[in-house]
């Protein structure tokens, strides 16, 4: 029996010249789809900002890695993250529905359970359905077990990745900062030692254990600056009480060499089939503790020094794809989780040592806020065999699309209602169609929702404070009126809504039809 498959209804005529309905025989068709099918890596960073990277005109940073990856590719300079801290954003890439839609979906603890739930269709299962080996290597933050604070850490885990399409995974169950501050690999700790069985609490500490606020003598590494001073691991002070872990306890120096060398292990060991990877780096979050080999090789301290780690990850991955003979038809998309924070709990002299970096470019607002240096993040995608076209887009783009776009590119075939918020854009992201998606929405840590489009950009009314409240310096975007800005102006400094009533009742409407997924 002779089959049809892979044939691409998209794009440009490279794309459907690539595939055009090649017909085998069922013996081979094995070997002929891993053979069509591109590789699928997804670098996602961890608060990085838009102007973070030397591509998008970083001061005092040099990012060679990062910056070959994009002279190769697409760089684009209106892709936005659906929200403005982690947790969100990262629920909304993997799943195609705006976190917002969702309760429980704010940035979760370290002993929080699986909030993408096993039975949603997420993009590891799209893939996975579609002949691939799936992989999820570093940070998670989307929660492990069943529920919240009943995990039991010292034997396998009853609900983790390998529920949501992940065939492999080695990954941080949270933040950096928070606990437990040990690997996850295939759902059980990676490393285990029997000797120091592992407690985690969110409420209260264990008797005899140190933490920061009271033992502030044994945080040898780094101090905290706000919060972030309960219990010690590797002389850093983090958030939430942990008791245990003994050798399989991380050392922070140690964690992108642990994940990058985890990443490489897995695209090496499924260099023969198609994979999908999502590489979730670790920087630039606090506490930012890089290895020896880059502190104090950046004029930034601490967080520069994590930029240069983070590139040298970057760099690892794309040598091993040249190594493998596999960069030619591997689609790599690098970006970020949200916009950029610089004091954000730790003594690292962030703000002190930016000598002119903005780390935000010139984006008003950073993590947390509505404004749109929250969301708007660095974005590059290379696929050298397909990507003809390379420079700079300014395609007005979202990560909630991605979901889509990548399906659309394997033709996979997706159960009714999973992705709901997630369109095709997969011409966007190649760059065989510079039509800008008519709008995005951003979603801020107090909830509030803005929405834009390439010319305008609308903030829903909130009463509470124009700045942070628990310590960074970050205005957050509130506002008791409604805001409109022209986006030409980048900086979102004049609020036209007053001049332009219109154009305002025209930009609620379209928030409002939005919250109805209309």
């Amino acid at each position: 029996m002779k089959i049809q498959y892979l044939t691409f209804s998209l794009l440009s005529p490279f794309v459907c010249n690539w595939v055009s309905g090649a017909s085998v025989e069922d013996s081979n068709k094995n070997e002929v789809t891993e053979r069509l099918l591109p590789n699928v890596i997804i670098i996602y960073a961890d608060d990085l900002g838009y102007g973070d990277l030397q591509c998008y005109g970083a001061k005092n940073i040099e990012t060679p890695n990062v910056n070959k990856l994009a002279d190769e590719g697409l760089r684009f300079t209106n892709m936005h993250a659906v929200a403005a801290t982690s947790t969100p954003s990262r629920y909304s890439l993997l799943t195609g529905e705006y976190a917002w839609r969702k309760k429980g979906t704010d940035v979760a603890a370290g002993n929080a359970g699986m909030i993408i739930r096993p039975e949603q269709y997420t993009m590891a299962d799209m893939f996975k359905h579609s002949g691939y080996v799936t992989g999820a290597v570093g940070k998670w933050h989307l929660g492990l077990g069943d529920k919240t604070g009943e995990q039991d850490w010292n034997a396998p885990l009853p609900a983790s990745l390998a529920d949501l399409g992940f065939d492999y995974h080695y990954i941080m169950a949270a933040t950096a900062d928070r606990v437990p501050c040990v690997f996850i690999e295939n759902g059980q700790v990676a490393g285990y030692d029997p000797t120091a069985p592992i407690e985690v609490s969110y409420k209260q500490n264990f008797p005899g254990e140190p933490t920061g606020k009271d033992n502030p003598e044994l945080l040898y590494n780094l101090k905290p600056s706000h919060g972030h001073d309960m219990s010690i691991v590797n002389g850093i002070s983090r958030i939430g009480y942990m008791k245990g872990g003994g050798k399989a306890l991380w050392k922070d120096e140690n964690i992108a060499d642990s994940i990058t060398s985890h990443a490489i292990d897995f695209i090496s060991q499924h260099q023969n089939e198609p994979f999908f990877l999502y590489f979730a780096i670790n920087d630039v979050h606090v506490p930012r503790f890089p290895h020896e080999r880059f502190r104090g090789k950046s004029p930034m301290g601490l967080r520069g020094d994590a930029i240069l780690q983070f590139d040298w990850s970057v760099g690892q991955i794309m040598k091993t794809l040249d190594r493998l003979g596999l960069t030619e038809n591997t689609l790599v998309i690098l970006s970020s989780d949200n916009g950029p924070v610089v004091d954000d709990g730790y003594d690292d002299r962030a703000e002190e040592l930016l000598n002119g970096h903005t780390p935000s470019g010139p984006l008003r607002g950073y993590k947390y806020s509505a404004f749109e240096g929250g969301t708007t993040v660095p974005a590059i995608v290379r696929w050298p065999k397909m990507i003809q076209k390379k420079g700079v887009s300014n395609v007005l783009m979202s990560q909630i699309d991605w979901m889509a776009s990548l399906g659309e590119l394997i033709h996979a075939h997706l159960p009714k209602g999973s992705a709901p918020d997630s369109w095709n854009r997969l011409g966007n992201l190649l760059g065989t169609d510079n039509t800008d998606r008519s709008w995005v929405v951003e979603f801020a840590a107090n909830h509030v929702l803005s929405i834009r489009t390439k010319d305008w950009k609308y903030i829903e009314p909130n009463d509470g404070p124009r700045m942070i409240t628990w310590g960074p310096r970050i205005e957050t975007g509130n506002d008791s009126i409604p805001q409109l800005y022209e986006m030409k102006k980048v900086n979102e400094q004049e609020n036209v809504a007053a001049q332009y009533p219109e154009k305002l009742f025209e930009m609620q409407t379209l928030l409002r039809k939005a919250k109805l997924g209309q």
